[in-house]
């Protein structure tokens, strides 16, 4: 007898302290779709006396985020869609389209994958990931900043300049400069 009343006062001292417990909050990954729509990449490039601005559309992609942070991620660049937003976008826009550029006939893609993810802050983090374009694959490193990652969406940014030679991208040296910025904004829905 009691053996049995210790066993229950156990079982109800463990159910009582169990309630005190929080329940796992652990979050499984979630998948983003990248909104083709609304995500894109800004570019600044410079020439001697000048500069244009135009924009490449995300054609796909996914956003893994776990427990709000960012995990992963992978997107498709549409190089064929290019757009110049400065006044001499009709003759530039062909000009990026042809082989001295992006060669769009035949690499009318380029693609992005992230390697890692290494927060700095709650909403800041290191990420390094590949490049792959014209045939070249680089490594990339830059911050992105995760604007939001919740039920209602994913949105990050990233601002950064890189060598456009390092992606064979090498027409006119000494007049069109090297470093293009970049200004890439993601959004993705569940």
């Amino acid at each position: 007898m009691k053996k049995s009343i210790f066993a229950v006062a156990a079982l109800a001292m463990t159910l009582g302290l169990s309630s005190f417990v929080g329940a796992d909050t652990k979050k499984d990954v979630v998948n983003y779709t990248v909104s083709a729509e609304k995500s894109r990449i800004d570019w600044i490039g410079s020439k001697k006396g000048d500069f244009h601005t135009g924009y490449f559309p995300i054609k796909s992609g996914s956003v893994a985020v776990d427990g709000g942070k960012l995990k992963g991620g992978k997107f498709v660049i549409d190089l064929a869609g290019v757009k110049v937003t400065d006044a001499s976008a009709e003759r530039l826009t062909g000009h990026l389209k042809s082989p001295d550029f992006f060669d769009v006939a035949k690499n009318g893609e380029a693609s992005f994958e992230i390697a890692t993810v290494n927060y700095t802050s709650d909403a800041s983090a290191d990420v390094t990931g590949t490049l792959s374009i014209k045939g070249a694959t680089v490594p990339v490193k830059f911050v992105v900043n995760v604007r939001s990652a919740d039920d209602k969406g994913f949105f990050g940014q990233a601002f950064l300049n890189i060598d456009r030679t390092l992606l064979g991208v090498n027409y006119g040296p000494g007049q069109v400069a090297k470093d293009v910025q970049l200004a890439v904004h993601i959004f993705g829905t569940k």
